[in-house]
């Protein structure tokens, strides 16, 4: 029978009479909610909680009268001693006790006073400043109107004066060998084992010394590095001269290009003189001399800012752009030496000597460096982690070389990034080529319930594609950071190069690797044309420092400062105001 055109709108003849399909039956466990994706944190920052001082306990002798001589005199001090209330952090007050408990004799003062060795003390200590420690964090106290006192009194303010510089010199010694902060409470992001500073011996090592001063200075880290942020500082503080000349100062996204022209050009000069380093200005001499304000962009100024862009680090294009002006404008006077303060104190947590062969990778600097026989031999642009993926600070030793590596997807990239993707499409890690293993055995994503949560291994093969490019270079850590190529070799001609997940991307891998391992880069090149996974140990293990210095030294001794990529120096800062008000209250 012929179907009518209002039937087939109805539904056909046979509309009424069609039953319903049946449904679907789902089973009850795909109607619970899949298990919520548990993200992987990242480490994070503390609020920094300072050591605290304990009470220094001088004990009393017991029949302080019954002896004479200089043991008299020495327990009548340790009497005074017993009854004043000095404090310290545990280490100091151990040896402060332990060497007037041992019926140690005063050094500081006598029955007349302060003595002058004393006073030369409380002047060194006043320099800390010098060598970027805080000044009011070893100051001594002296109490007024001591000639006005009984005998009893006057001997017990001035064995507090003994007691309070003994322990303010021995926590100098101890801030300026390994720091005053403890940098694992500062971040997770900082992986340092606190240097162990002996104390024992030094109060008697002061007492003998004919000069206090140079004993204290002898106690600085004696490597290069430090010298010359020391002798920075010193120029900062004593000169001053950013607060004497006027501040550089250029329009906000101004962008000239060589053959140009701009207003700007007279202030970006004055920013190269400024900024620039002598070498460069002699180098450029003919070209500053000759220049009196002119706005075009010539070849000769090109050249001049090329020179500049080089040594800071920065891409030497000539272009001027907010990368070359930040550098200018960016850190004033006061910005520096806080920046080298901070530099000095992370220095401090390093070895003395870094030694005669190291890599030294310095992340706001996005730069990596090859050092032999103390001398930079090499020197490269690096990719390090995105703010949200930051590189730790830490010092490892380098030990492997690995040819067309594997790539290990680290935990965090398989839940915060993989698992979203695979709970809408569970064969994404097959159409990408990566390997999955479960318990202990390969399978296909696609055949896993992404829902649950599997606690899985993923790697990606060998490849063009492969994330770590061809070789990776190990220093094993717990926090699976290493240097590696990359395919993505756009990234190394950005300024800004914190884009990675933390690990350290090379732009020339293949020299680094020659480099680490004593070899050429043409041997490096054979290992990778094999195509095999390859690891090779290097000849000798030698360290490696992933740090991080907004400050720090270039191969000719000048320092440059670098932006706070992670706002780390902020949090050193307000460490320090806080350890400086855990000590200072109990003054």
């Amino acid at each position: 029978m012929a179907t009518t055109l209002m039937e087939l709108l109805r539904g056909g003849p046979a509309a009424q009479k069609r039953q319903p399909p049946p449904q679907e039956v789902i089973p009850p466990q795909q109607l619970a909610d899949p298990e919520p994706l548990q993200k992987v944190d990242a480490p994070k920052y503390y609020t920094y909680k300072a050591e605290k001082p304990r009470l220094i306990a001088i004990t009393a002798p017991a029949t302080p009268i019954a002896v004479f001589g200089a043991d008299h005199d020495i327990a009548q001090a340790q009497l005074a001693m017993s009854q004043v209330q000095v404090f310290a952090v545990p280490d100091v007050a151990q040896a402060v006790e332990a060497y007037y408990n041992n019926k140690g004799a005063p050094i500081w003062v006598s029955d007349a006073g302060v003595s002058d060795k004393g006073r030369q003390a409380m002047e060194a200590l006043a320099g800390a400043e010098a060598v970027g420690l805080e000044p009011g964090d070893y100051a001594v106290k002296v109490q007024d109107g001591l000639d006005g006192m009984d005998a009893d009194a006057r001997r017990k303010a001035l064995m507090k004066v003994e007691l309070d510089l003994s322990a303010k010199l021995l926590t100098y010694v101890q801030d300026t060998t390994r720091g005053r902060l403890d940098p694992n409470k500062i971040s997770g992001y900082h992986d340092f084992k606190r240097k162990a500073v002996n104390l024992q011996s030094v109060l008697d090592l002061l007492r003998t010394s004919p000069d206090v001063a140079a004993y204290l200075r002898g106690r600085d880290p004696a490597n290069p590095q430090f010298a010359a942020l020391k002798t920075e500082l010193q120029r900062l503080l004593s000169e001053d001269r950013q607060q004497q000349q006027a501040p550089v100062r250029i329009k906000p996204n101004t962008l000239l290009k060589p053959g140009g022209s701009s207003a700007e050009l007279p202030n970006i000069i004055a920013g190269v003189k400024a900024f620039g380093s002598d070498s460069l200005k002699t180098e450029h001499a003919l070209t500053l001399t000759n220049y009196t304000g002119g706005l075009d962009y010539t070849p000769e100024l090109v050249a001049l800012v090329e020179g500049y862009q080089k040594e800071r680090g920065l891409k030497a294009d000539g272009v001027i752009g907010n990368a070359t002006i930040r550098t200018m404008v960016g850190h004033s006077n006061a910005e520096k030496i806080e920046k080298l303060v901070i530099a000095m104190e992370q220095l401090r947590w390093l070895p003395n000597d870094l030694g005669p062969r190291y890599v030294f990778i310095n992340q706001p600097a996005f730069e990596a460096y090859y050092i032999n026989d103390r001398q930079q031999q090499l020197a490269m642009r690096v990719v390090v982690g995105a703010p949200q993926h930051q590189t730790f600070f830490f010092q490892n030793m380098i030990q492997t070389v690995e040819f067309n590596p594997y790539w290990g997807v680290p935990r965090s990239i398989i839940v915060n990034e993989f698992m979203p993707k695979l709970r809408q499409d569970p064969s994404y890690l097959d159409r990408l080529g990566y390997e999955v293993s479960y318990k202990g055995r390969k399978v296909n994503s696609s055949q896993l319930d992404w829902n649950a949560n599997p606690d899985v291994d993923v790697r990606q093969p060998p490849s063009s594609d492969n994330a770590l490019g061809d070789l990776k270079i190990l220093f094993p850590n717990a926090h699976a950071i290493y240097m590696h190529d990359t395919p993505a070799k756009s990234f190394f001609k950005r300024d800004m190069r914190a884009l990675s997940h933390g690990c350290v991307r090379l732009a020339e891998p293949r020299v680094m690797a020659a480099a680490v391992m004593g070899t050429t880069v043409d041997d490096i090149n054979q290992q990778i044309a094999s195509g095999q996974n390859r690891a090779v140990q290097v000849p000798q293990k030698f360290p490696v420092y992933v740090s991080y210095f907004t400050a720090w030294p270039d191969k000719d001794g000048a320092v440059r400062y670098y932006d706070d990529i992670y706002s780390r120096d902020e949090a050193t800062r307000k460490a320090f105001i806080a350890t400086s008000e855990a000590r200072q209250a109990q003054s």
